[in-house]
Protein backbone atom coordinates (compact mmCIF):
# COMPACT_ATOMS: atom_id res chain seq x y z
CA UNK A 1 0.00 0.00 0.00
CA UNK A 2 1.75 3.14 -1.36
CA UNK A 3 1.38 6.30 -1.78
CA UNK A 4 -1.77 8.67 -2.59
CA UNK A 5 -1.50 11.15 0.14
CA UNK A 6 -0.68 14.24 -0.46
CA UNK A 7 1.03 16.25 2.39
CA UNK A 8 4.56 17.89 2.72
CA UNK A 9 7.77 16.66 2.87
CA UNK A 10 8.58 16.22 6.73
CA UNK A 11 11.23 18.99 6.95
CA UNK A 12 8.80 21.77 4.93
CA UNK A 13 5.98 20.35 7.50
CA UNK A 14 8.31 20.64 10.98
CA UNK A 15 9.68 24.12 9.84
CA UNK A 16 5.88 25.41 9.26
CA UNK A 17 4.86 23.82 12.75
CA UNK A 18 7.91 25.28 14.69
CA UNK A 19 6.70 28.89 12.61
CA UNK A 20 3.52 28.40 13.47
CA UNK A 21 3.60 26.44 17.05
CA UNK A 22 1.94 29.96 19.04
CA UNK A 23 -1.12 29.43 16.76
CA UNK A 24 -0.93 25.59 16.77
CA UNK A 25 -1.08 25.90 20.19
CA UNK A 26 -3.85 28.05 20.68
CA UNK A 27 -6.24 26.14 18.04
CA UNK A 28 -5.08 22.66 20.44
CA UNK A 29 -6.05 25.23 23.89
CA UNK A 30 -9.29 25.62 22.37
CA UNK A 31 -9.82 22.33 21.19
CA UNK A 32 -9.07 21.36 24.88
CA UNK A 33 -11.62 23.77 26.37
CA UNK A 34 -14.20 22.75 24.02
CA UNK A 35 -13.95 18.63 24.45
CA UNK A 36 -13.87 19.15 28.45
CA UNK A 37 -16.99 21.09 28.29
CA UNK A 38 -18.88 18.71 26.46
CA UNK A 39 -17.38 15.09 27.80
CA UNK A 40 -15.72 16.01 31.24
CA UNK A 41 -11.53 16.04 32.01
CA UNK A 42 -10.95 12.45 31.81
CA UNK A 43 -9.63 11.53 28.52
CA UNK A 44 -10.63 7.63 29.32
CA UNK A 45 -14.11 8.24 28.76
CA UNK A 46 -13.93 11.17 26.63
CA UNK A 47 -12.93 10.10 23.24
CA UNK A 48 -12.85 14.18 21.88
CA UNK A 49 -10.49 14.99 24.93
CA UNK A 50 -8.52 11.85 23.89
CA UNK A 51 -8.22 12.83 19.90
CA UNK A 52 -7.52 16.03 21.18
CA UNK A 53 -4.64 15.39 23.50
CA UNK A 54 -2.93 13.08 20.68
CA UNK A 55 -2.75 16.20 18.76
CA UNK A 56 -1.46 18.36 21.16
CA UNK A 57 1.72 15.53 21.87
CA UNK A 58 2.27 15.41 18.27
CA UNK A 59 2.83 18.95 18.46
CA UNK A 60 5.29 18.61 21.23
CA UNK A 61 2.44 20.75 23.30
CA UNK A 62 4.02 19.90 26.95
CA UNK A 63 2.37 17.77 29.03
CA UNK A 64 2.00 20.22 32.11
CA UNK A 65 0.00 22.65 29.27
CA UNK A 66 -2.24 20.01 28.14
CA UNK A 67 -2.71 19.48 32.10
CA UNK A 68 -3.35 23.17 32.64
CA UNK A 69 -5.61 23.46 30.02
CA UNK A 70 -8.27 20.61 31.14
CA UNK A 71 -8.14 22.18 34.74
CA UNK A 72 -8.68 25.30 33.66
CA UNK A 73 -11.75 24.58 31.41
CA UNK A 74 -12.75 22.11 34.20
CA UNK A 75 -12.80 24.81 36.58
CA UNK A 76 -15.88 26.67 38.10
CA UNK A 77 -14.81 29.99 36.13
CA UNK A 78 -14.39 27.53 32.83
CA UNK A 79 -13.22 28.48 29.68
CA UNK A 80 -14.91 30.88 26.68
CA UNK A 81 -18.11 29.61 25.10
CA UNK A 82 -16.59 28.91 22.22
CA UNK A 83 -18.99 27.52 19.14
CA UNK A 84 -17.89 25.15 16.49
CA UNK A 85 -18.93 26.14 13.13
CA UNK A 86 -17.90 24.73 9.60
CA UNK A 87 -17.64 27.00 6.44
CA UNK A 88 -17.47 25.12 2.85
CA UNK A 89 -16.55 26.90 -0.31
CA UNK A 90 -15.03 27.00 -3.56
CA UNK A 91 -11.83 28.43 -4.51
CA UNK A 92 -10.33 29.69 -7.84
CA UNK A 93 -10.06 26.92 -10.54
CA UNK A 94 -12.81 24.39 -9.07
CA UNK A 95 -11.32 23.60 -6.06
CA UNK A 96 -13.17 22.82 -2.53
CA UNK A 97 -12.17 24.30 0.95
CA UNK A 98 -13.90 23.53 4.07
CA UNK A 99 -13.09 26.27 7.20
CA UNK A 100 -13.39 24.34 10.80
CA UNK A 101 -13.67 27.25 13.36
CA UNK A 102 -14.14 27.64 16.71
CA UNK A 103 -15.38 30.87 17.54
CA UNK A 104 -16.89 33.05 20.58
CA UNK A 105 -18.21 36.11 18.29
CA UNK A 106 -20.81 34.00 15.04
CA UNK A 107 -20.74 37.34 13.42
CA UNK A 108 -16.92 38.41 13.56
CA UNK A 109 -16.40 34.95 12.08
CA UNK A 110 -18.57 34.48 9.37
CA UNK A 111 -17.62 38.17 8.55
CA UNK A 112 -14.05 37.45 8.01
CA UNK A 113 -14.36 33.58 6.35
CA UNK A 114 -16.32 35.51 3.43
CA UNK A 115 -13.98 38.53 3.16
CA UNK A 116 -11.15 35.89 3.14
CA UNK A 117 -13.07 34.00 0.49
CA UNK A 118 -13.99 37.25 -1.66
CA UNK A 119 -10.33 38.57 -1.71
CA UNK A 120 -9.25 35.02 -3.36
CA UNK A 121 -11.99 35.14 -6.11
CA UNK A 122 -13.68 32.61 -4.01
CA UNK A 123 -16.82 32.29 -2.45
CA UNK A 124 -18.67 30.70 0.39
CA UNK A 125 -21.55 28.10 -0.33
CA UNK A 126 -24.42 26.40 1.57
CA UNK A 127 -23.43 23.59 4.06
CA UNK A 128 -23.07 20.44 2.63
CA UNK A 129 -21.63 22.25 -1.18
CA UNK A 130 -18.47 20.18 -0.94
CA UNK A 131 -17.72 18.44 1.86
CA UNK A 132 -19.47 15.07 0.39
CA UNK A 133 -15.96 15.50 -1.71
CA UNK A 134 -13.95 14.56 1.17
CA UNK A 135 -13.24 11.92 3.81
CA UNK A 136 -13.24 12.06 7.35
CA UNK A 137 -10.13 10.11 8.31
CA UNK A 138 -7.64 9.53 11.37
CA UNK A 139 -4.48 10.53 10.08
CA UNK A 140 -1.00 9.85 11.59
CA UNK A 141 2.32 11.28 10.03
CA UNK A 142 5.86 9.52 11.18
CA UNK A 143 9.09 10.19 10.33
CA UNK A 144 10.91 7.49 9.08
CA UNK A 145 14.21 9.21 10.36
CA UNK A 146 12.54 8.90 13.59
CA UNK A 147 11.14 5.50 13.58
CA UNK A 148 13.29 2.49 13.97
CA UNK A 149 11.37 -0.08 13.49
CA UNK A 150 10.55 -1.95 10.29
CA UNK A 151 8.39 -0.90 7.74
CA UNK A 152 6.47 -4.13 7.32
CA UNK A 153 6.83 -4.34 11.51
CA UNK A 154 4.75 -0.89 11.64
CA UNK A 155 2.59 -1.32 8.79
CA UNK A 156 1.29 -5.22 11.03
CA UNK A 157 1.02 -2.92 14.05
CA UNK A 158 -1.24 -0.62 13.19
CA UNK A 159 -3.35 -2.62 10.58
CA UNK A 160 -3.56 -4.95 13.69
CA UNK A 161 -4.95 -2.03 15.77
CA UNK A 162 -7.92 -1.12 13.27
CA UNK A 163 -5.92 0.99 11.08
CA UNK A 164 -7.64 1.10 7.47
CA UNK A 165 -4.32 1.84 5.34
CA UNK A 166 -0.69 1.92 5.50
CA UNK A 167 1.34 4.25 2.86
CA UNK A 168 5.23 4.78 2.37
CA UNK A 169 6.39 7.94 1.27
CA UNK A 170 10.20 8.99 0.49
CA UNK A 171 10.92 10.38 3.77
CA UNK A 172 7.93 9.58 5.94
CA UNK A 173 4.51 7.15 6.25
CA UNK A 174 1.29 7.68 6.63
CA UNK A 175 -1.17 6.15 8.79
CA UNK A 176 -5.03 6.40 8.05
CA UNK A 177 -7.87 5.03 10.35
CA UNK A 178 -11.93 5.55 10.84
CA UNK A 179 -12.81 8.60 13.21
CA UNK A 180 -13.56 5.52 15.36
CA UNK A 181 -10.62 3.44 15.15
CA UNK A 182 -7.98 6.70 15.49
CA UNK A 183 -7.66 6.22 19.29
CA UNK A 184 -6.64 2.23 19.24
CA UNK A 185 -4.19 3.25 16.29
CA UNK A 186 -2.25 6.11 18.60
CA UNK A 187 -2.16 3.85 21.54
CA UNK A 188 -0.75 1.13 20.05
CA UNK A 189 1.85 3.53 18.51
CA UNK A 190 2.78 5.16 22.05
CA UNK A 191 3.05 1.45 23.57
CA UNK A 192 5.45 0.92 21.03
CA UNK A 193 7.46 4.17 22.00
CA UNK A 194 6.49 5.78 18.01
CA UNK A 195 6.35 9.16 17.97
CA UNK A 196 4.31 11.17 14.91
CA UNK A 197 5.08 14.22 13.22
CA UNK A 198 0.74 14.88 13.16
CA UNK A 199 -1.91 12.97 14.80
CA UNK A 200 -5.38 14.12 13.91
CA UNK A 201 -8.95 13.67 12.41
CA UNK A 202 -8.81 15.46 9.56
CA UNK A 203 -10.87 15.57 5.94
CA UNK A 204 -9.31 13.97 2.77
CA UNK A 205 -10.15 14.51 -0.37
CA UNK A 206 -11.58 12.02 -2.72
CA UNK A 207 -10.16 13.36 -5.58
CA UNK A 208 -7.41 16.76 -6.06
CA UNK A 209 -7.55 19.28 -8.39
CA UNK A 210 -4.86 20.39 -10.26
CA UNK A 211 -4.38 24.43 -10.49
CA UNK A 212 -2.29 25.82 -13.67
CA UNK A 213 -3.55 29.20 -14.09
CA UNK A 214 -1.06 31.53 -12.59
CA UNK A 215 -3.41 34.07 -11.13
CA UNK A 216 -6.19 31.38 -9.62
CA UNK A 217 -3.20 30.14 -7.72
CA UNK A 218 -2.00 33.53 -6.31
CA UNK A 219 -5.71 33.82 -5.62
CA UNK A 220 -5.78 30.47 -4.01
CA UNK A 221 -3.40 31.06 -1.87
CA UNK A 222 -5.00 34.27 -0.89
CA UNK A 223 -7.41 32.34 0.63
CA UNK A 224 -5.47 30.21 2.59
CA UNK A 225 -2.92 32.72 4.33
CA UNK A 226 -6.00 35.42 4.88
CA UNK A 227 -7.82 31.81 6.46
CA UNK A 228 -4.72 30.62 8.39
CA UNK A 229 -4.29 34.33 10.24
CA UNK A 230 -7.52 34.47 11.48
CA UNK A 231 -7.52 33.32 14.95
CA UNK A 232 -11.24 31.97 14.59
CA UNK A 233 -10.32 29.41 11.87
CA UNK A 234 -8.95 26.04 13.74
CA UNK A 235 -8.62 24.04 10.19
CA UNK A 236 -8.31 24.35 6.95
CA UNK A 237 -9.10 21.51 4.00
CA UNK A 238 -8.87 21.65 0.83
CA UNK A 239 -8.50 19.67 -2.51
CA UNK A 240 -5.78 21.94 -4.60
CA UNK A 241 -2.74 19.67 -5.87
CA UNK A 242 -0.10 22.00 -4.22
CA UNK A 243 2.92 19.54 -5.75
Amino acid sequence: MSGHSKFANIKHKKEKNDAAKGKIFTIIGKEIAVAVKEGGPNPANNFKLATVIAKAKANNMPNDTIERGIKKASGADGAVDYKNITYEGYGPGGTAIIVETLTDNQNRTAANVKSAFTKGSGNVGTPGCVSYMFDKKGQIIIDKEECEMSSDDLMMLVLDAGADDFNEEEDSYEILTTPDAFQGVVEALEGAKIQSVSSEITMIPQNYVEVTDAENVKCLQRILDLLDEDDDVQAVYHNWDED
